[in-house]
């Protein structure tokens, strides 16, 4: 069974976030041939203010 992580910072619509987790799911079943119904893909969004960029939390650099 393939499970693919990502992590990304919060700010995308559901709708992206559905699109994201339909193509990964394709791309997954393209590259290893594996059943559709077997792949997990998981997606965690990290608050803003929890992802720093050169020491300051994103939600401080307007990102």
């Amino acid at each position: 069974m393939p499970i693919v992580n990502i992590q990304m910072m919060e700010g995308r619509t559901d709708e992206q976030k559905t699109a994201l987790i339909r193509q990964v799911t394709d791309a997954v079943m393209s590259a290893i041939s594996s059943p559709e119904e077997s792949i997990r893909v998981l997606l965690q969004e990290i608050p803003k203010k929890h992802f720093g960029i050169s020491g300051v939390p994103a939600d401080q650099q307007g990102r």
